[in-house]
């Protein structure tokens, strides 16, 4: 399963917004530096689907606010 995602990292609150089955808007408090907000957006997409963190990677969009993200729902939490 593929998701689309637009993620804006330094924000003052966390929030998830779905626009759309396969497309999210997710705002982190992590910086965009050292992989922080990356590996939020993954635990956060995690809890969501109800799967294990290593389930979700990013595809596509590592040092971009919009990413592609791969979801393996075989693998459950």
């Amino acid at each position: 399963m593929f998701i689309k995602i637009k993620v804006q990292a330094s924000a003052k609150h966390e929030t998830v917004k779905k626009l759309k089955s396969d497309r999210y808007l997710i705002n982190v408090k992590q910086p965009a530096e050292r992989n922080l907000a990356n590996s939020r957006v993954c635990q956060i997409m995690a809890d969501i689907l109800k799967v294990n963190k290593k389930a979700v990677r990013i595809i596509s969009g590592h040092q971009n606010p919009s990413k592609i993200i791969s979801v393996n729902i075989e693998t459950l939490s």
